[in-house]
């Protein structure tokens, strides 16, 4: 998964990233390419299951934090570059400066939800102006959903408010809408104001827009990532946070994009595998290696729960008759423990 870090400059957003990741990007609205970071998703799981098996390897799955430059609050809209890297994140997290009463968040907030949506306008308007002068005739069902983006986006309104089907997405995709993206926010606060309500407008615009805020301190979790990590955990407990923005926003944004975890298990490896909620067992086999989705058997699951409380004994897991067998149809189960049997 890839989360891509936008707001305007001087908000605090790469103050963020590096306290998230562990890097030193330069901060103070620098401008240039976008930042990349990687960090180990936080799941009790994959370290509880590796306490059982004792593999040589644990690997968690990852998440790729992206910090976008952001535009000067006098500027409209976003360079090419900074697009182009917006366009290839799956879930956008705004951050909003709010440790200075003058910011204007709430402003800020639409502000910067209009240059989304005007970014996308940009794009269908665009392409339906090139299907009218298209000498071919247009595929009509594109042009349908292209005319239905228009409308809404013309009442400025995102493009996630509208609800499409798979057909739709597989049409729509390619168009890579910045408005259509899950939207996070974390309200970068004064660390005397993290326990504080959020202002009034700010509260009223982030309900209308579905927008659930996680408040944070920049300053503070910089503080917190420089402490040694076994250190990390009392220091935030001090300080009444109870835990660091990362592990906020990988798991809301986790919710947001309707991700679910299964894991590979043995004394080998015991990995986490992030998948889409609804994929079946062939399509998440896919994702550890194609030639095991292409020449998918079967699947020998046992579920989380049944793994710990039998403490992994297969024998008595299959006495139990928690160890199942699955066919091409089964929809896999967040916390699934799978074994893939293909044949190529």
């Amino acid at each position: 998964m890839k989360a891509g870090l936008v707001g305007f400059a001087q908000s605090g957003k790469t103050t963020l990233f590096n306290a998230m990741t562990g890097l030193a990007a330069a901060t103070g609205g620098a401008k240039g390419k976008a930042n990349l970071g990687v960090i180990k998703v936080p799941d009790p799981r994959v370290d509880a299951l590796s306490a059982i098996c004792k593999p040589k390897k644990t690997t968690p799955t990852e998440v790729v934090f992206v910090d976008v430059p952001g535009p000067s609050r006098e500027a409209k809209g976003f360079d090419a570059a900074a697009a182009n890297a917006l366009r290839e994140v799956d879930a956008l997290v705004l951050v909003l400066g709010a440790y200075d009463a003058s910011m204007e968040a709430a402003k800020t907030f639409n502000d910067f939800m209009a240059e989304l949506v005007l970014g996308d306008l940009d794009v269908v308007e665009k392409r339906l102006d090139r299907m009218k002068k298209d000498r071919e005739k247009p595929n009509p069902i594109e042009q349908e959903l292209l005319e239905r983006c228009q409308k809404v986006l013309n009442e400025n309104r995102p493009l996630r408010e509208l609800t499409f089907t798979d057909a739709d997405d597989k049409i729509l995709n390619k168009y890579n809408f910045l408005s259509q993206r899950p939207m996070l926010t974390i309200v970068n606060v004064a660390e005397d104001a993290l326990k504080q309500p959020l202002p009034a407008d700010l509260s009223k615009v982030l309900a209308l827009a579905k927008v659930e805020p996680i408040v944070a301190c920049a300053k503070l979790e910089a503080e917190v990532a420089a402490l040694a990590p076994e250190e990390r955990g009392a220091f935030l407990k001090e300080m009444g946070v109870e835990e660091p923005a990362s592990s906020q926003v990988i798991r809301m944004a986790y919710r947001a994009l309707d991700y679910v975890s299964f894991f590979t298990v043995g004394e080998d490896e015991v990995k986490a595998w992030t998948i889409r909620r609804g994929w079946k067992a062939p399509k998440a086999a896919g994702r550890i290696h194609s030639d095991i989705e292409r020449g998918f058997i079967r699947a020998e699951v046992i579920s989380y729960d049944d793994f710990i409380a039998f403490n992994g004994n297969e024998g008595k897991l299959r006495e139990a008759g928690k160890f199942r067998l699955e066919g091409k149809d089964y929809v896999v189960k967040d916390g699934d423990c799978i074994n893939f049997r293909f044949n190529v």
